[in-house]
């Protein structure tokens, strides 16, 4: 686990060289076909030699819900422990793998008719006033969910909309367990950190504009050339995506994309760090790459995976 930049992949591709792991990512845009560079996807000679799981698994104008995912994950989870060899499961979507180890609360179906009417607000006076109609109805979930992240934003205020209770309700009743052998499942949650926030927004700063320089305007502009997408579209909302969307769009100059994409990176980071400060049992790990590689081998061994 870590938030963006901090190097997730590349130690996870260490691993797999020296242990008998298998990657499943925990990532809600990889799993999108055609999102590469922006996603940071590992490319194809890296994925020779350390495959993902659950990467490339749904076209752009798909939706993909966070059930769906623990779904997929304890079925890819299964299988690697199956063949004898034990699951890494690797990634930033601190969602996902709060699903994975607490299970799944029953909740309201998808509504489409729900996510137009939000969107509307959202298109008309953005999501911040999306934002203030949840914290009107569930003050909890708003105090939670940052005014910057639309796909959690929508889907809380559509729980209340279809059944008139907060999201937080759901989140307080006993987690609906549906899966086979989910009792046998045993996370070591490992979290990968920079040294320090400074280091970390050089970092976002410097990967982001070598997504730029490696072709994600491009790559952008295929997605938006199709006509089949839109910003509506949570493929469309990743960070970095939605940028360069609105840069191609003729919405923003290019020098202000570039500075709104790192500034939306840094603020899934920070994100991804409440997450991680509030989540229980969990090791952090420091330092450089090689430094850190040799710390998670180590614990590794003290736990005897």
């Amino acid at each position: 686990m870590g938030a963006t930049a901090t190097g997730k992949t590349a130690l996870a591709v260490d691993l797999v060289q020296r242990f008998p792991f298998d990657i499943i990512s925990v990532d809600s845009a990889q799993i999108y076909r055609g999102m590469d560079i922006g996603t940071g996807k590992p490319d194809a000679d890296t994925l020779r030699i350390a495959p993902h799981r659950l990467i490339d698994i749904r076209d752009p104008a798909q939706a993909y819900s966070a059930s769906e995912f623990r779904e997929d994950a304890v079925r890819e989870i299964d299988k690697v422990r199956e063949s004898g060899r034990v699951p890494l499961l690797v990634g930033g979507t601190m969602l996902y793998f709060k699903l994975l180890r607490d299970g799944l609360a029953s909740m309201p179906a998808a509504d489409a008719a729900v996510r137009s009417k939000i969107e509307a607000v959202a298109d008309a006076d953005g999501w911040h006033k999306v934002h203030e109609q949840l914290a009107r109805v569930d003050p909890v979930s708003a105090a939670r969910i940052h005014p910057n992240d639309p796909q959690r934003l929508q889907r809380a205020l559509e729980v209340f909309l279809v059944s008139g209770r907060p999201l937080s309700s759901f989140h307080q009743q006993p987690v609906h367990q549906t899966d086979s052998g989910k009792s046998s499942l045993i996370f070591h949650f490992f979290a990968l950190q920079a040294p320090s926030r400074e280091v970390l927004h050089h970092r976002i700063a410097d990967r982001f504009r070598q997504m730029l320089a490696d072709g994600l305007v491009e790559e952008v502009d295929t997605l938006y050339r199709r006509g089949d997408l839109s910003l509506s579209l949570p493929s469309m909302r990743s960070v970095g995506y939605r940028q360069v969307w609105r840069y191609l769009s003729g919405e923003m100059r290019y020098d202000a994309m570039v500075e709104r994409g790192i500034i939306a990176t840094r603020q899934l980071a920070k994100r991804q760090l409440t997450w991680l400060r509030s989540w229980d049992s969990v090791q952090d790990l420091y330092g450089t790459l090689p430094q850190t590689s040799d710390e998670v081998l180590n614990f590794m061994r003290s736990i005897s995976i």
